[in-house]
C-alpha cells in the first residue's frame, strides 16, 4: 500500500466514509476551512490526548471558521465509544479499508519505538474553502499539536 504525497494548492481528494453515527462527505464542507487530522487508534493515550486537545480547542477554531473532523481505522462503533468517553463533539471518520488515509499520506512505513512497521502516520491537512491542501503536516506528535496548528492558522 502506498500513500500519496500532497501538495498544498492541490485539490484535496474528496470521499464519502462512515461515521459514528451517518456517513460524512468532505465537499458537503465547501466553503469552509476543514482540518482533518489522522490518529492511528481511538482510546490509546496519545490518540485520546489529540483528540481531547482539538475538543478543548474547538470553540476557538471554530471562531476562526475551521471545522473539525478526526479520522482513523476504527470502526464506527469503536468511534461512538471514544466520543461518549471524552465527550468529543466534532466529527469521526471510519476508514476501515485506509483509503482515505493512502490517499491523504496517512498511512506508510513508519518507526514504532524503533521497528519499522507500516500503520496510520499521525497527520494533519488543512482545506481551504475552495476544497484545496492548505496546510499538509505529517509525522506529528500527539502532545502539542493542536497548539502548533493555531500558532500556523494563526488563531489565539
Amino acid at each position: 500500500m502506498t500513500s500519496t504525497t500532497l501538495t498544498v494548492g492541490a485539490a484535496a481528494p474528496d470521499f464519502t466514509a462512515p461515521t459514528d453515527s451517518g456517513t460524512f462527505t468532505l465537499s458537503s464542507l465547501r466553503g469552509k476551512k476543514v482540518i482533518l487530522y489522522f490518529y492511528p487508534a481511538a482510546m490509546t493515550p496519545g490518540c485520546t490526548t489529540q483528540a481531547c486537545d482539538f475538543r478543548d480547542s474547538l470553540g476557538a477554531l471554530q471562531s476562526a471558521g475551521y471545522e473539525v473532523v478526526g479520522i482513523s481505522k476504527d470502526s464506527p462503533e469503536k468511534l461512538a465509544q471514544f466520543r461518549e468517553a471524552e465527550g468529543l463533539t466534532y466529527t469521526l471518520v471510519s476508514d476501515q479499508d485506509l483509503a482515505i488515509q493512502q490517499a491523504y499520506g496517512a498511512w506508510g512505513e513508519k518507526n514504532n519505538y524503533g521497528k519499522i512497521i507500516e500503520g496510520s502516520i499521525r497527520s494533519t491537512v488543512v482545506v481551504d474553502e475552495d476544497g484545496n491542501v492548505a496546510l499538509a503536516l505529517h509525522n506529528v506528535k500527539a502532545t502539542g499539536h493542536v497548539a502548533r496548528l493555531r500558532r500556523e492558522l494563526g488563531i489565539n
